[in-house]
């Protein structure tokens, strides 16, 4: 029994906050739900998903999921890039459309995605920035609520490829998109030659199991240097250590990216190297890749 007026009010008080608790977490659940819904129409019309990720950073991820995206849609493929690197977004950089504004489809509700060389279809947290020098200062749950959304509420439209650029490690970011995106083709493992790399693949590796997700298989990036002049080969970083973690753990090995400064430097002008350079070793070696994941996926596809 309640034994005062002052009692009695803050029983009512507590009362009508768990009350609005209550309603604000069904309003969230209902919110998530409808998210579901939309993110299983959207990628319903993207025929293939892939995921780029690396065990550690500064193996040229980004430069590698880019000019894979390039090499693609050279061959015809309609073609869209999601940057899911919130915090240190980059590939507007390389495609050359840093600086756009995204834009809204009111009919549709939907957000557009900005449009780069070839036509791909890019989505990044980059072009929700104001300047350079604005942090990302979030934690993983607003990290992956952001995913979500982009996932959600952008309208990618009909594509053959959608190619996820993620962050290193697996973590927040790598692990929202493989538990939110419906049937995900594969995952392309980028590495470096050097031992430190290859421990980082390895664990990679494992992640993609445990996600019960199909490593389409790895890359070697810094794979050798080829002198522009003159044809010779150095293996300034190394070499082969890619192949070598490949054949141990019985995943398909994708090739090398022998280092040629002119990737570096198209991509901070915002060059596509694959067209721009397309006779190089780089540039050939983007496209062989490009057809080993294409063996793949009819591979995937005659299996189910």
């Amino acid at each position: 029994m309640l034994k005062s007026s002052r009692h009695y009010t803050y029983f009512c008080a507590a009362t009508e906050e768990k009350f609005w608790e209550v309603e604000q977490v069904e309003e969230r659940m209902k919110e998530m739900q409808e998210q579901k819904k939309r993110i299983k129409t959207r990628m319903a019309k993207i025929k293939h998903k892939l995921a780029i990720l690396s065990g550690k950073g500064g193996v040229g991820k980004s430069t590698v999921a880019a000019n894979l995206a390039l090499a693609l849609a050279r061959k015809g493929y309609k073609v869209g890039v999601l940057d899911a690197d919130i915090t240190g977004p980059s590939i507007p950089k390389i495609l050359g459309v840093r600086g756009k504004r995204l834009t809204t489809e009111s009919s549709l509700a939907s957000i557009l995605p900005a449009s780069g060389p070839l036509g791909i279809k890019v989505i990044s947290m980059d072009f929700l920035l104001p300047d350079d020098e604005t942090p990302v200062i979030w934690r993983g749950p607003m990290k992956s609520m952001a995913i979500i959304q982009f996932l959600a509420d952008v309208e990618w439209g009909d594509l053959d490829f959608l190619l996820i650029d993620l962050p290193p490690g697996s973590s927040d970011e790598p692990l929202t998109i493989m538990q939110t995106i419906p049937s995900i083709s594969g995952i392309v493992i980028v590495t470096a030659p050097s031992e430190v790399s290859q421990i980082v693949v390895k664990r990679a590796i494992g992640f993609t199991k445990e996600l019960r997700v199909p490593p389409l298989g790895i890359i070697e990036n810094y794979s050798g240097f080829v002198c522009p002049k003159c044809g010779a080969e150095f293996d300034i970083l190394g070499s082969g250590g890619g192949q070598k973690i490949a054949e141990q753990l019985g995943v398909p090995f994708l090739g090398k990216i022998p280092i040629d400064p002119r990737i570096c430097e198209d991509s901070d002008r915002g060059t596509p190297f694959v067209l721009e350079h397309a006779e190089t070793p780089a540039a050939k070696a983007f496209m062989r890749m490009v057809e080993k994941i294409e063996e793949f996926l009819k591979r995937q596809e005659a299996r189910t």
